[in-house]
């Protein structure tokens, strides 16, 4: 293992001094926080399939075909369709928008006071995204070093809030697109070929497993149904995700590379799916469906390439985690406790504002490492945070894009019944019952549109400005200041 060992050391040290670099670039609050808003469409393809393509896809999309067969892509590929349907018909006015946060689209559209409320269940979101992202450093390392999962976890965790406080977005895209470039190389250019061989092929696959693993519906409907609705939905209005939209310079970039990304992810999700199925050939009485990655990995793959493989999954790990944890602090810093405290958008310089994101990078970093530590199911912590996100800000948002009428009272009413329709039918059914997404979503939808009806229509100067930001004719939030060399 002495060379695998040396592949992954070598990458976790390029992964801290990309952050080293990312450092000396990020100057201002949105080089820090959007990589100055000019990624072009390489970058921004690589980098944003990176992020939405983290543990779960990589080691939950191999344990679903491990279990259910090609079907398995089901969750991943619902993902890919969010990406694509987000890049496609809404990325461009997003990114028009020139905001930081999804809160502050959202007193953009409604004229103020929706911030905090959409701020604190859209932190809960990205806490519990980075929580999860965390967690999967434990079974890595445990295959890597059979290391204490507490100790993987902490140095994991460490490694990429470490990158991710010394440069930001800047840090993140950079270490994104070695991650990504791993990702291909190792998963779908390595591990999925020698799978398959090791397997005897697709006839022997087919000879040896139940014909149900072969068939594109088998996971069954009302799962693909339920992953369209949490990840498909949650695509769409992520801050994790709309984050990496504002990074875009321009809006052609944001749609057509979002598009590259997204049809990059259909790939991965079968890639997943064929060598979770390789391994039910291989190994058909594993305990667990998520060990399926891990074991053949190990058992199957030669030396040198089994360590760069692993460092894929490191990197698909470490992509969603400084991903969600950007967005943690960003959420936190300027939805929250900036307006909690009253601060005005004016104070201060940008060097400040930096200083500032990176001590929240740091506090929310040492929390999700924390509660990772605490946490042990890592399906039902991110079943929780897509829950909260789809069934409290879907409705709003996609609202206040798509209906005029829509109000600041009904967007308040949508977060509030959703939320807590959501949380209490996890109670009631479960947190991985599929009622609470349902039902919370309808009640969402319910309480948005009776309240706004019931309601003063929106001011017609906030609708004016809003449509003028959408169309890319208004300058940016006062929250950025300009320079003074300029």
């Amino acid at each position: 293992m002495a060379v695998d060992y040396t592949v992954i050391v070598l990458y976790l040290a390029g992964m801290l001094a990309m952050g080293w670099w990312g450092m000396r670039r990020a100057k201002s609050k949105s080089e820090f926080l959007v990589a100055g808003r000019r990624l072009g469409p390489a970058m921004y393809s690589g980098t944003m399939a990176a992020i939405v393509l983290g543990g779960a896809s990589t080691i939950g999309g191999v344990g679903l075909g491990y279990q259910y067969g090609l079907s398995g892509a089901w969750m991943v590929f619902t993902i890919g369709l969010g990406l694509l349907a987000l890049s496609v018909f809404f990325s461009a006015r997003i990114a028009r928008l020139k905001v930081y946060t999804v809160s502050e689209m959202l007193d953009l559209r409604y004229g103020g006071r929706a911030g905090v409320i959409s701020g604190v269940v859209m932190w809960a979101y990205t806490l519990m995204l980075a929580v999860t992202s965390t967690i999967a450093y434990a079974t890595i390392f445990d295959v890597l070093f059979d290391m204490n999962r507490t100790v993987a976890i902490i140095l994991g965790g460490s490694i990429v809030v470490a990158y991710s406080t010394l440069g930001g977005m800047w840090s993140i895209t950079l270490t994104d697109m070695v991650q990504f470039v791993v990702k291909t190389i190792g998963v779908l250019l390595l591990l999925l070929p020698i799978a398959v061989v090791k397997a005897g092929g697709f006839s022997e696959m087919k000879a040896k497993l139940p014909t149900s693993y072969f068939d594109p519906l088998g996971i069954g409907g009302e799962t693909i149904f339920t992953y369209v609705l949490i990840y498909t939905f949650g695509m769409l209005i992520g801050q994790d995700i709309w984050q990496r939209v504002f990074t875009a310079r321009s809006d052609r970039t944001a749609k057509w590379g979002g598009t590259v990304a997204g049809t990059y992810c259909l790939a991965y999700a079968l890639a997943g799916a064929v060598i979770g199925t390789a391994a039910k050939v291989l190994y058909p009485k594993l305990g667990s469906p998520d060990d399926a990655f891990a074991t053949i990995v190990k058992d199957e793959l030669p030396v040198g390439v089994r360590g760069l493989v692993l460092a894929a999954a490191l990197a698909a790990v470490m992509s969603t985690s400084s991903g969600a944890l950007i967005a943690c602090a960003t959420v936190a810093n300027n939805d929250i406790w900036s307006r909690l405290r009253g601060a005005v958008r004016r104070d201060g310089d940008e060097h400040d504002e930096v200083k500032g994101n990176r001590a929240f990078i740091l506090i929310m970093g040492v929390a999700v490492i924390g509660t990772a530590i605490a946490l042990n199911n890592v399906v039902e912590a991110l079943t929780v945070a897509y829950n909260l996100l789809v069934g409290g800000l879907l409705v709003p948002i996609l609202g206040g894009l798509l209906w005029k009428r829509g109000t600041v009272q009904g967007a308040l009413a949508s977060v509030i019944v959703g939320g807590l329709a959501v949380i209490g039918l996890m109670a009631g059914y479960g947190i991985l019952a599929n009622e609470p997404v349902y039902y919370g979503l309808l009640a969402s939808l319910a309480a948005y549109v009776a309240v706004s009806l019931a309601t003063r229509p929106t001011d017609e100067a906030v609708l004016t400005t809003w449509r003028e930001r959408l169309a890319g004719r208004s300058p940016e939030l006062v929250s950025e200041p300009v320079p003074a060399h300029q």
